[in-house]
């Protein structure tokens, strides 16, 4: 599987963004995906991702509220959503899909998906 995000930019504080990662495979059912992102000096965190059955959906805390995370099948593709963005939100945002682990339980660990994509640039300015 192949993973292109996309969407990335500048942006102001309180403004959105809408982030997308292309898959490239044969079909896209059946994969758990998340986004993650990777913020000057910190290590990569969870920000929010799909179970592989699709059927469950978890948010890191600081985003909660503000991000929604979706998929469109026949589209093979799956959107991050982030509204009232804040200066804290800058990093390289990443896109990553697995076909492994239970169906209904969603991965917050890097280490638990095996195919990512390159990442897209998201800066805030205050």
């Amino acid at each position: 599987v192949q993973l292109q995000a996309s969407g990335g930019g500048l942006v102001q504080a309180g403004g959105s963004l809408r982030l997308s990662c292309a898959a490239w495979a044969r079909t896209f059912n059946g994969y758990a995906m998340g986004w993650f992102r990777r913020a000057p000096g910190k290590e990569r965190e969870f920000v929010a991702g799909f179970s592989s059955s699709g059927n469950s959906i978890h948010y890191t805390d600081s985003v909660k509220g503000r991000f929604t995370i979706s998929r469109d099948n026949a589209k093979n593709t799956f959107y991050l959503q982030m509204n009232s963005l804040k200066p804290e939100d800058t990093a390289i945002y990443y896109c990553a899909a697995d076909l492994r682990g239970s169906a209904n339980v969603v991965r917050t660990t890097d280490s638990a998906y095996a195919y990512w994509g390159p990442g897209t640039q998201v800066t805030v300015s205050s």
